[in-house]
């Protein structure tokens, strides 16, 4: 039996726009983290990106479990010292998201300003 060719990709899917960073907290994250290259604690991340404890928690697990940031936690006397890191991968993840968020962006340009010169030429 043959196989069926896959489609061409279509040009506008964008299947660069990973679905694990295209979340707008864990962008925030990422984006933080790309900004501190020696990385943050828990409480300057949870302020930069203004999340709750809960929330920053629960998105900084799926960002560890898809390996692209580090969480390393220390015991420092009476308490505990959470410290978040991009790793390598997120880091290249991340910008090859950024290289199509840019598409995304330059093709949305082309189309408002085709549509305004169609528009004025009407």
């Amino acid at each position: 039996m043959a196989r069926k060719k896959a489609p061409p990709a279509s040009r506008f899917a964008y299947n660069g726009l990973n679905r694990v960073i295209h979340e707008r907290a864990r962008l925030s994250v990422l984006t933080s983290l790309m900004t501190h290259s020696a990385g943050l604690a828990f409480a300057e991340l949870r302020e930069l990106c203004s999340l709750t404890d809960g929330n920053l928690n629960r998105h900084l697990v799926v960002l560890e479990q898809a390996k692209l940031v580090s969480v390393t936690k220390k015991f420092g006397g009476t308490r505990q010292i959470t410290r978040c890191r991009i790793t390598a991968l997120g880091r290249r993840r991340y910008l090859d998201y950024l290289a199509v968020l840019e598409q995304v962006i330059l093709d949305g340009a082309t189309a408002v300003k085709d549509g305004a010169e169609a528009a004025a030429g009407a």
